[in-house]
């Protein structure tokens, strides 16, 4: 039987074929490798994991923001096949590139932890992703070995170092790079001496990945176990850790909604008049207190220095910003005073003079600020020495200062679209026990967003709503006590209950109106800061964050504006607002009053207008 010219040509193929894969199995000991390849990727943020994971799949399957604005929030698994291999590729998210282990939020930590339970029983290879131009200093070293701890040890012997990025070396070779840093020495060679270089830009070169999965596979045959193996029982317990974390944050929300319905409900058809709002910024470095001032006012008035804040630790001489800085802008005839108190490192305990120019900041918002915003970085975790921090700063300030407290997180794109109540509650008590002193008053704030004009303007009305609470500003002096006879404790008892049944009813009737479950479903994001835009914390903010136009703006300034007439109309809240009439704020140290002349005829008064009353002496309002 005859035989073609392309049979022929076909068989010779096939030949050939084989042969190859005869010596490419030899090359990996004789063991054939396995027909899917399960990979995870881990590192540091913006060292380009979700792009990395593009290319080597050869497809947009890991949402990459081009704008490097984004980040991965949780881990993310997708497959394909490539090469002729079955791939599963896993995208964890990333700590902060400087950050200890420690400095690391919770919900983060969970979260890289249990990105290698994605692809069980484990991973074939776990890929450290490191970008070429980062400098691989002691910082970045210590953040990459106390990271990966989260680990057991034997994961570094499935670990091989991919290198980001690689048209950045230009004509220096992948191995004059590692040369060149003793951080990356140690690093590679903890991996055994297992690298790659895959340049991200450049997607049409089919033999990076190619090349990059047959040095998997001869990873895989050189370990005697052939992945890192999953340890069931650590994952369920991190899988009801992530569900109750999930259910508590649902749950944590959906009280705040109510309370928020109950306040509004309560206070929405008062309106106090308003001329001007003061506000304290208070925060450690690198808490973002600079370019939240600039948000407020929509102008670059607080100074960004460039260095990192969080790497030039000087114990000797904290003092670089060593007073308070005042800036002021005007919203139609609304003037917002803000004003900046020096930061401090978060290891040591608050020097004494940071607490004098707290306290300093009260007087130059004269008659009192109406709020004080305590920052907290999402981009790090809260500790007991942060809340203690915080505590000792205020402490000459009075327990009276935690009811014009609120706490503002910055850096909200850290966490994308995850609702920040999983932050809240798996940081734990420290911060729990913090909001709770501030009356659970809280606000997030993106310092990356290109229009915040909604921000702010929610920020304001969270301000004045507590203003409308408080009834007055805080100020430093001693509250008068309101002296009362026995004949008006039972006048003001009994308008008391009335009052109270009152407020029951419209809470009630608040509540009927609230769904069970949160407004805002808990959405998750796969995105990424892959332009590798690694941001400066200069003092306290990244000096890259703020880049708006000054038409975008003014636009802003003037839509908050605009917003602000109309909520409160102009007139002297400093001078006016909240003063202190109605009768249950009389009940306010009533066991402190003395005892009254029985002789002396009782007075009983809750005009509004009682200046006159010498019994009565009204509190001074802001």
């Amino acid at each position: 039987m005859a035989v073609s010219n392309t049979e022929l040509q076909m068989f010779k193929l096939s030949k050939l074929s084989n042969l190859f894969f005869f010596f490419y199995f030899v090359g990996l000991d004789g063991k054939v490798p396995p027909d899917h390849l399960r990979i995870m990727m881990i590192g540091g943020s913006f060292a380009g994991k979700s792009s990395t994971g593009n290319h080597i799949l050869e497809k947009n399957v890991f949402n990459v923001d081009k704008k490097g604005n984004r980040r991965t929030t949780d881990s993310e698994i997708s497959h394909g096949l490539v090469e002729g291999r079955r791939l599963t590729v896993v995208d964890s998210p990333g700590w902060f590139c400087f950050n200890t282990l420690q400095e690391t939020s919770e919900m983060d930590k969970l979260e890289i932890e249990n990105s290698v339970n994605l692809c069980p029983p484990g991973p074939h290879a776990v890929l450290l992703v490191v970008p070429v131009m980062i400098n691989v200093d002691e910082s970045y070293l210590r953040s990459v070995q106390e990271h990966m701890s989260l680990f057991r040890e034997e994961i570094w012997k499935h670990t091989l170092v991919l290198f980001t990025v690689g048209d950045w070396l230009g004509v220096k070779t992948v191995e004059e790079h590692i040369e060149s840093e003793e951080g990356l020495q140690w690093i590679v060679n903890k991996c055994e001496n297992k690298y790659h270089v895959l340049n991200n830009k450049d997607h049409s070169d089919k033999t990076q990945v190619k090349e990059l999965l047959e040095k998997i596979e001869e990873m895989w045959a050189g370990n005697e176990d052939p992945y890192y193996e999953v340890e069931l029982d650590r994952a369920a317990e991190l899988e009801t850790k992530r569900e109750t974390g999930d259910k508590m944050a649902r749950r944590l929300k959906t009280i705040n909604e109510r309370r928020s319905i109950v306040l509004k409900e309560l206070i929405g058809d008062e309106r106090h008049p308003i001329t001007d709002i003061r506000i304290v910024l208070a925060g450690q470095k690198c808490s973002g207190k600079s370019e939240v001032g600039n948000m407020i006012l929509f102008t670059d008035c607080f100074s960004v220095t460039s260095h990192r804040a969080w790497l030039k630790k000087n114990y000797q001489d904290q003092r670089e910003t060593s007073t308070c800085v005042k800036h002021e802008g005007n919203f139609d005839g609304v003037k917002v005073s803000v004003v900046e108190t020096p930061g401090w490192f978060s290891d040591p305990t608050p020097p004494d003079w940071i607490k004098d120019e707290v306290l300093h900041s009260v007087s130059m918002c004269s008659p009192g600020p109406h709020v004080f915003l305590l920052l907290v970085p999402i981009i790090r975790s809260f500790t007991e020495k942060d809340l203690k921090a915080l505590v000792e700063i205020m402490k000459p300030l009075t327990e009276r200062v935690w009811r014009h407290c609120m706490v503002v997180f910055t850096w909200g794109d850290w966490i994308n679209d995850v609702p920040v109540e999983n932050y809240i509650v798996r940081e734990g008590k420290e911060l729990q026990e913090l909001l709770e002193k501030c009356g659970n008053r809280y606000h997030v704030l993106n310092l990356d967003c290109s229009d915040y004009s909604v921000q702010v303007q929610e920020l304001f009305q969270k301000i004045i709503d507590m203003v409308k609470q408080n009834k007055k500003c805080f100020n430093k002096g001693k509250e008068n006590k309101l002296w009362i006879l026995p004949l008006q404790a039972k006048q003001i008892e009994k308008e008391w209950n009335r009052r109270e049944q009152e407020l029951i009813e419209r809470m009630m009737k608040a509540l009927a109106k609230e769904p069970e479950e949160p407004t805002e479903p808990h959405a998750k994001a796969a995105n990424s800061m892959d332009e590798f835009n690694i941001p400066d914390l200069s003092g306290d903010v990244t000096s890259e964050y703020g880049s708006i136009s000054d038409n975008r703006r003014r636009r802003g300034h003037d839509q908050v504006a605009e917003w602000l007439t109309k909520t409160v109309r102009a007139s002297a809240i400093s001078s006016g607002i909240g003063s202190i009439c109605s009768s249950n704020t009389y009940m306010e140290n009533f066991d402190e009053y003395p005892p009254v002349d029985k002789n002396h005829p009782p007075m009983v008064s809750f005009s509004q207008n009682s200046k006159e009353d010498p019994l009565i002496q009204r509190r001074n309002s802001c």
